[in-house]
């Protein structure tokens, strides 16, 4: 007998509609298995696009009410499945809050906070410390969620987090920078809500419209004014859609954030730039971050010097000097080769590993005109002019490379003997003793009385400062009552 499969005789019609009918139930099976999910998946997407819609309304509406245009707002929600939460008591303002602190880079407890300072809660240990400041606001929610999908309302914005934790913006928070103030009205949810169903849900907002100033406070704190004082402004944003807030910041033309995932936080970090201008030269002035992706940041950076008495303005060893961590950075004046004269010395030291020290000595002087205590000089630091010639006394430079943590282009090879202008060592060594933020020059003579008359000499200072930095700072908070009908 033969095998059925090599049997040349016709297949029967019973065979033929088993066969039909397995094809069927393996067709059904599948459009159930895998069909089904993704039609109840798409379901769950168009219903949280409806939600997403509803809570952008609710947002508009919202700053309405905020703005004082409107006593009271209702939003509509159709819920269609899910839950609506107001998360506005203590409780949940632990995970939803803004804290802001301004810090001295130069205060003695700095370097302990630097390695810590993208943490949530590292500025704990140091409130009350001279050159600290802290104010914090809580924020508050109003959240929906279905299953592991999660849509809100925080902080003026509106978010939506996704069931592998990451969050994407809808609607803009309140935080506005524009590189130099940054203006952020937080927005304060007070309830303790929730509501469950497929029938819809009322969402009203209240507020008597009379918001809280937090910056500039100074009533309540004397640092708290405008310009800022400090040398850096650090906002700690915790929220459960904390990666979106940082991805916001970082899509702004002036500022970048870092996450603290353990913590859910989102932290920006914003450099203050001191008052640039003409001013009354003093013994001590603070140069913000210039801009180290501008070839040349510094556009004028000079002195007005006067003489202070009779013997006239003739230092013996007169030092401009800024340090920050293992830099520092040494101009000097001195008449030495003659009256009337004013000849220019500049050093650059790093002791971090693979530095050194860096000597040029000018090739040209300042000169100084009038007599006694009529004396006077313009020194310009920004001269291109005067050319320095480099000294090498210790090896070849170090600080002209590859971008390192020593070092920044053009990568220049200088040995003894070499001759640069003074406008370029400045735009140079401004860039790296900068680097990591403000820093503060010092003006002195050791060892003898100072030559200058500083109620008479003027400083001018203009620069491009680096992106991420901040003058003014305006914080308010505006208190919402919400309910749920």
């Amino acid at each position: 007998m033969k095998k059925f499969l090599e049997s040349e005789n016709a297949v029967s019609a019973v065979v033929g509609m088993i066969m039909i009918l397995a094809l069927t139930i393996a067709s059904i099976s599948v459009i159930f298995l895998y069909g089904v999910p993704t039609i109840y998946k798409m379901q769950d997407m168009a219903n949280a696009q409806k939600v997403e819609q509803a809570f952008t309304v609710f947002d508009s509406r919202t700053s309405k009410v905020a703005l004082g245009e409107s006593p009271s707002q209702t939003t509509f929600f159709s819920m269609m499945d899910g839950d609506v939460r107001v998360k506005g008591d203590n409780m949940s303002y632990e995970d939803s809050r803004i804290v802001i602190i301004s810090v001295d880079i130069g205060a003695p407890w700095y370097s302990i906070f630097r390695n810590k300072k993208n943490q949530w809660g590292s500025w704990n240990p140091h409130i009350g410390e001279p050159g600290m400041n802290e104010f914090n606001a809580s924020m508050g929610s109003i959240v929906y969620t279905n299953k592991d999908r999660m849509i809100g309302y925080e902080g003026g914005g509106v978010w939506s987090r996704y069931p592998n934790g990451r969050s994407v913006m809808i609607s803009p928070p309140e935080f506005h920078y524009n590189g130099e103030t940054l203006t952020l009205p937080v927005m304060k949810i007070e309830g303790n809500q929730v509501y469950s169903g497929r029938s819809d849900v009322g969402i009203t907002v209240s507020s008597d419209n009379m918001p809280t100033v937090l910056y500039p406070d100074p009533s309540s704190d004397a640092r708290r004014t405008n310009p800022l004082r400090s040398d850096k402004v650090i906002i700690y944003i915790k929220s459960e859609f904390y990666n979106a807030w940082a991805d916001y910041a970082n899509s702004l033309a002036y500022a970048s954030a870092t996450t603290d995932d353990a913590n859910n936080t989102a932290v920006v970090e914003l450099e203050v730039i001191p008052a640039m201008g003409r001013d009354t030269l003093k013994t001590a002035f603070k140069v913000g971050s210039v801009n180290r992706y501008n070839p040349e940041p510094m556009y004028n950076f000079s002195f007005d010097l006067e003489a202070r008495a009779s013997q006239g303005l003739n230092p013996s060893n007169y030092q401009i000097t800024a340090t920050s961590g293992t830099k520092t950075l040494t101009y000097t004046l001195a008449k030495k080769g003659g009256a009337n004269q004013l000849e220019i010395g500049l050093v650059y030291e790093d002791t971090a590993t693979g530095g050194g020290v860096e000597t040029w000595e000018g090739n040209e002087v300042f000169p100084i005109s009038g007599s006694k205590e009529e004396q006077s000089a313009t020194v310009d630091m920004l001269s291109r002019t005067l050319t320095m010639k480099y000294s090498d006394k210790k090896g070849t430079e170090f600080s002209w490379g590859n971008d390192t943590a020593i070092s920044i282009v053009p990568d220049i090879d200088y040995h003894n003997g070499d001759v640069e202008s003074l406008y370029n060592l400045t735009q140079h060594y401004m860039k790296l003793i900068t680097k990591d933020g403000s820093v503060v020059f010092n003006l002195q003579q050791p060892g003898k009385s100072d030559p200058v008359d500083y109620d008479e000499s003027t400083l001018t200072l203009y620069y491009d400062g680096m992106p991420g930095s901040i003058t003014y700072l305006h914080v308010s908070r505006n208190d919402l009552t919400v309910d749920l009908n």
